[in-house]
């Protein structure tokens, strides 16, 4: 993850309504959260820490870890204004370029960490609203761990509002995992960090978030499993089976053009024995699974979805296993510009993730949104859709000639509703 970006994503709430003073709210607020945050670091110290690179000569190695020790600047809490609305935010159809202006860390990369903080919030007071962006080294922890922090960091806020001492439901675990005989440090191949790092640039892109009821996905999966003659295919495989054979059609490739889905995969429950789930670290890879057009395109939504299946089913504790062993023999660090082709389409983040039960004394959040981190031509970010109950919501992410191409398919909008942030001013 050295050269991936950092993990950024935030929940945007409504201010309480007049006659709050809001300078005292805000006041008030920016106090309890970094008290709050404090509180939390206690239990993910490790965000507290910076990178640090071991390099010897005889015998040569290279491995980078988290030194996590008292002096170190720690984390960091910014306070910012910006004179725009919810609506200014909510409101454009694709995904405004504002947004990445509420995190801080914008576009570094995770071998920054070394000398840059592991953990940044920005808070954002906005016209009617308070943004909490949250930037994350991906070195230390993927989607699971960020958002057990954040539902923790939430935990520790309110009981603080009760006059409570907070009682973590789900302390993080900390005791590291390797494969038998290896570890704690990692020998990388490399003599300089220009060897594995670069800055990745997105070309131009379109981001727009599309709502998927549970009841639009309750249908696809049902078509799915008929079509595939069973009942294991999932919600979310079904989802990405849909989006995949959409995007493919919007992309106009040629017929005999391979094309993939990949998926990031929790590897926690999947190890034997299986990990915690508040196992904090990277417990994560992306699977993929690869087809022509031609074949994605002639056959029907249970034959894809089935692919997108059988690829989750078989990344068991043998897998994983093998994965990290080929790995181990020939070190490689992902860089976003190399090691995702512009025919794939990539599904990240998990509507799983705990997000919208986070409060921080202003109610439920009303979105959750992202900042411009790991975002390429084909990637998708999942999220849970407002209203719960099996809902999300997909941003994706496209050149312009595509995404217009999937709004001008009827198949594809039939399906999908505009993502539903509900009580937008």
């Amino acid at each position: 993850m050295l050269s991936m970006h950092y993990i950024q994503k935030g929940l945007l709430f409504k201010k309480p309504p007049p006659p709050n003073n809001q300078k005292d709210f805000i006041d008030n607020l920016l106090e309890n959260l970094k008290q709050s945050i404090s509180l939390a670091l206690f239990h993910f110290y490790p965000l507290s820490g910076r990178l640090v690179t071991r390099k010897t000569q005889d015998p040569p190695t290279y491995s980078v870890f988290v030194d996590c020790s008292n002096d170190n600047p720690g984390a960091r809490f910014i306070y910012a204004t910006l004179d725009a609305t919810i609506y200014d935010i909510l409101s454009p159809v694709d995904h405004p370029p504002v947004v990445e202006s509420l995190f801080d860390l914008d576009r570094a990369i995770n071998h920054d960490g070394h000398t840059m903080p592991l953990l940044s919030i920005q808070v954002t007071e906005l016209v009617d609203g308070v943004f909490l962006g949250c930037s994350m080294n991906h070195c230390i922890g993927d989607g699971t761990s960020f958002w057990n922090f954040f539902n923790v960091w939430s935990e520790i806020f309110q009981a603080r509002e009760k006059g409570r001492d907070a009682v973590v439901s789900h302390q993080p675990f900390h005791n590291r995992w390797f494969l038998e005989g290896c570890g704690p440090l990692i020998n990388l191949p490399f003599k300089h960090h220009d060897e594995f790092t670069s800055r990745f640039e997105a070309p131009k892109l379109r981001e727009r978030f599309f709502h998927f009821s549970a009841e639009s996905i309750a249908k696809l999966k049902a078509k799915a499993n008929e079509e595939a003659n069973t009942n294991e295919i999932s919600s979310f495989q079904s989802i990405s089976a849909f989006l995949w054979r959409s995007v493919t059609r919007a992309r106009g490739l040629a017929h005999d053009q391979k094309v993939s889905c990949k998926l990031a995969i929790n590897n926690r429950p999947r190890i034997k024995p299986p990990l915690p789930k508040e196992y904090f670290g990277n417990s994560v890879d992306v699977v993929s699974t690869e087809t022509t057009v031609g074949e994605l395109l002639e056959n029907d939504l249970g034959w894809a979805a089935w692919k997108v299946h059988t690829l989750v089913v078989n990344h068991d504790d043998t897998e994983v296993r093998e994965m990290y062993e080929k790995w181990l023999e020939s070190p490689i660090v992902y860089q976003l510009g190399r090691h995702f082709d512009p025919f794939s389409m990539v599904m990240s983040s998990s509507p799983r993730f705990n997000m919208y039960g986070n409060e921080f004394g202003m109610g439920k959040a009303v979105a959750v949104l992202s900042g411009y981190a790991n975002k390429f031509n084909g990637n998708v970010t999942a999220y849970e859709g407002y209203e719960g109950g099996g809902s999300m919501v997909l941003a994706v992410s496209l050149l312009p000639d595509v995404m217009g191409a999937l709004e001008l398919d009827e198949d594809f909008m039939n399906v999908i509703s505009v993502a539903n942030f509900a009580n937008m001013p």
